[in-house]
């Protein structure tokens, strides 16, 4: 590639190479590991390069030097056996050249004078050799024990640990410095310097970048200070870790300092991505003051298992989905937003800014440049169908695979904005991946809304857009962010705490507020904390989540506050208080993931023991084990997987292994202002299954009552129907002597005239058109006493009111029932 002039922000693409014509650095990989250097391997190699080098420290050559001729003098005695011959004992000192010692180092002079005074004489006078007295025997083997002893200093006999007594251990030691006195870069040149632990007393931390493997919140690089007048030199390397399988209090967090390594660079900013195993440091900026060049970006990656760091110079782009083309130098971007999937293999960088503290080669004359590009990188041993040269089922190799992404959808827009020091956050469902919610950020004169979010569908690489609901919050910048998902899975929401108002200009403003945007609603709901303890406003500070608590490190809180020490923080984001230390829970897998969801690739980590807070029960429903009502967002999704997807929902299953049900709806509450629910299993009474049992029940009485009815009017009608065909018969006198029984069954009214009788005209019996048959008067015969009243009631009762009809017999069932069981 051929080299051309300084980049404008017109012409550097996100993550491109300002400056080609920089050489590509060795694809190499470079191990630094925490292992000591052995003195007598050292001071035993045939190198002269280090005496004649004047960078040296302390004249390691002369120190030997010297050693070896004081050892001289004990050579002989060295060898002797157990009988200690005096004739070889004076031999061997007579040797020994007259004053040879006398101009010893100073170093050695009390501890050897005695010893060469002997030898001296002895060679000077020349006479006959003199025995060794007992006392002298003694003194030699006490010196000969001296000498001999620091140079076993680290033979396996002795050990490891410790100082030389006499030398120094294969070079010059230098002092521990201050946080703002040390300097990073490689060690000088035959100069051995023991890397020291990183400090865990400081006044203030900010910027620096973290990330929780297995229990353990690791904390690298970032900005801090030892007094609170520091205003240069607070950018550092440091390595920490805080042990979160213990509960501890926020006064004497459990943290501890890992040896600084001397690979990675002292860079804020930044992001730390973690799989299961490692570790990786991506993105950061330089110190500005003192205003330090950054060198070429390399990715490093710390094993956690060997406690060992790797380089990996010289990323190159590959392929993609909505992505750059290939083979495109990977550049170190700074203030972006990060966040990774164990679960995926993967980790994501959004937006931040390239300027002279980023970039290699970059003028500090040509202007920052902002960016809203989605760099992802695929790691080793992982899968990724979106990058072409996985997309057949490969892996990427150990170096990982890298991926920037810049044309998905509306990223490609206008109205897809640049932007720096925002969050980025992981959201499981909806897509078959999941999708990534960028919030908060801006750049130095605008700001990104909280009114409508940015979601990113990993598996199209696609970005839309979602409008939220409920109070905003104000625009920020340096918020923090982390997600906890309901035990059932049902709704996922997202903690953002804290950030600043960069405007007015020199006057920034910081926020101590917490916020909660739930999902799939898209609901904000403010956290009253007005009664609480609350930690004092910050901007700049790192969240992660473990056992359902939130732990907040460091951040800037502003020149009113002298120091903001530990400055660790915990914030339970089930009960929604601050509290005065972390306790830790017991069960849960390495991922701290719900019990439902273990070893789910979609299950979150972090969210182990978190319950539904009552304030978002009261705005998406169910109870705090979930069961949300609202299952979509409450301003309805144009598209993208919020339109045509949903949450992963888990199956809960109490103690005794029965299902839990969840009941409540969205605005029910009760006297503590929270909505009420049942949580029932089968061991016990289901509230939901008697109902359920009672409405059947009173289903089938009512089924039963109407059969009943429909049998009693069938009954009824063809009665009725019969005695209207008997007193028709019963009027034309061909009835077959029956006569006497319709008499009986059907008596004349008061007001009729004798012998005349209704009938049907249409009967064709008689020829009377006036449809009136003249009938002799026949007494009625004698009837028990009471019978004919009875009878008489009942004919009455079946032709009162003309032909009986199912609705009468529904509202009066007695009295048809009594007139068929009297017929």
């Amino acid at each position: 590639m051929a080299a051309h002039s300084e980049p404008s922000p017109s012409n550097v693409p996100s993550f491109s190479d300002p400056c080609p014509s920089i050489p590509a650095r060795s694809k190499r990989r470079k191990v630094s590991t925490f292992k000591e250097i052995d003195v007598d391997e050292y001071s035993d190699e045939k190198d002269t390069n280090a005496s004649e080098d004047p960078r040296s420290y302390g004249a390691v050559h002369d120190y030997r030097g010297q050693v070896m001729e004081v050892k001289r003098p004990t050579a002989g005695a060295e060898q002797q056996d157990s009988s200690w011959s005096r004739g070889k004992d004076q031999q061997a000192l007579r040797n020994v050249p007259a004053g040879s010692l006398s101009n010893e180092s100073k170093a050695f002079k009390h501890g050897t004078e005695a010893r060469l005074n002997i030898g001296i004489d002895t060679a000077e006078t020349g006479g006959p050799p003199r025995a060794f007295p007992s006392m002298a025997r003694v003194l030699s083997f006490v010196f000969l024990v001296a000498l001999v002893l620091p140079l076993l200093h680290s033979a396996p006999l002795i050990g490891q640990a410790g100082y030389a007594v006499l030398v120094a251990k294969g070079g010059v030691l230098r002092e521990p410095q201050p946080i703002h006195e040390r300097r990073w870069g490689p060690p000088l040149d035959g100069v051995v310097v023991k890397r020291q632990n990183s400090p865990t007393d400081i006044c203030t931390r900010w910027s620096q970048q973290s990330a929780i493997v297995n229990g353990t919140l690791y904390i690298y690089g970032g900005q801090a200070t030892q007094n609170a007048g520091q205003a240069s030199n607070t950018w550092n390397n440091d390595f920490l870790t805080m042990d979160l399988t213990s509960t501890w209090q926020i006064s004497s967090p459990t943290i501890s300092g890992l040896p600084q390594p001397s690979g990675p660079p002292p860079v804020a900013n930044g992001y730390l991505w973690n799989s299961y195993d490692s570790l990786y440091l991506y993105g950061g900026e330089f110190s500005d003051s003192p205003a330090t060049s950054p060198v070429p970006y390399a990715l490093w990656e710390y094993d956690i298992a060997s406690s060992s760091w790797m380089e990996h110079s010289n990323p190159q782009t590959s392929a993609g989905n909505n992505s750059d083309s290939a083979n495109q130098p990977v550049q170190e971007a700074a203030e972006g937003a990060g966040f990774s999937v164990p679960e995926l293999g993967r980790g994501w960088y959004f937006g931040g800014h390239l300027d002279g503290y980023t970039t290699a080669g970059w003028s500090q004359q040509i202007a920052r440049v902002y960016l809203k590009s989605l760099i992802e990188y695929t790691f080793p041993g992982y899968s990724n169908t979106g990058v072409q040269s996985l997309n057949s089922g490969q892996t990427a190799g150990s170096d990982g695979v890298w991926r920037n992404v810049t044309q998905g959808g509306l990223q490609d827009t206008s109205g897809f904005t640049e932007r720096a020091d925002g969050v980025l956050v992981y959201i499981p469902g909806f897509g078959d991946e999941g999708i990534l919610l960028g919030l908060a950020g801006g750049t130095n004169a605008t700001f990104t809304t909280l009114n409508v979010i940015d979601v990113y569908d990993i598996a199209n690489s696609t970005w839309y857009k979602q409008a939220t609901s409920g109070t905003t919050p104000g625009f920020r910048v340096n918020p923090c962010a982390v997600a906890a998902s309901a035990p059932d899975g049902s709704s996922t929401n997202v903690y953002m705490y804290g950030g600043q108002n960069l405007l007015p200009y020199d006057d920034q403003t910081q926020y101590d507020d917490m916020w909660i945007l739930t999902i799939p609603s898209f609901t904000w709901i403010q956290v009253d904390t007005s009664n609480q303890s609350v930690p004092p406003a910050r901007s700049g500070h790192t969240c992660n989540i473990w056992d359902g608590q939130i732990v907040v490190v460091g951040g800037y809180v502003g020149p009113n506050i002298s120091c903001d020490s530990p400055g660790i923080y915990v914030f339970d984001a089930s009960k929604l208080e601050w509290q005065n230390q972390f306790t830790a829970l017991s069960g849960g897998d390495t991922q701290n993931q719900q019990a439902a969801q273990t070893k789910n690739p979609s299950g979150l980590s972090g969210s182990y023991g978190y319950q539904v807070p009552g304030a978002v029960q009261s705005v998406i429903g169910g109870a705090s084990s979930g069961g949300a009502t609202v299952t979509a967002p409450a301003e309805t999704a144009s598209g993208g997987p919020l339109a045509t997807g949903k949450p992963i929902t888990y199956t809960l299953t109490g103690t005794n292994g029965a299902t839990i049900t969840e009941t409540s709806t969205p605005g029910s509450s009760g006297s503590s202002g929270y909505p009420t629910a049942s949580k029932e299993s089968s061991g016990g009474p289901n509230i939901a299954a008697i109902v359920a049992g009672v409405v059947a029940g009173l289903l089938a009485i009512l089924a039963g009552y109407l059969g009943f009815c429909a049998w009693v009017y069938r009954r009824q009608l063809i009665l009725y129907k019969n005695h209207v065909a008997m007193s028709q018969r019963a009027a034309t006198g061909t009835d077959g002597g029956r006569t006497e029984k319709a008499a009986f069954l059907f008596p004349r009214r008061s007001s009729e005239p004798p012998g005349k009788h209704s009938t049907d005209e249409n009967s064709g019996v008689g020829g009377s058109s006036s449809g009136y048959t003249s009938v002799p008067s026949v007494p009625p015969p004698a009837a028990p006493v009471g019978s004919n009243s009875v009878a008489n009631s009942s004919t009455e009762d079946l032709m009162r009111g003309g032909e009986p009809s199912f609705v009468g017999v529904l509202l009066n069932p007695r009295r048809s029932l009594r007139v068929i069981n009297r017929d």
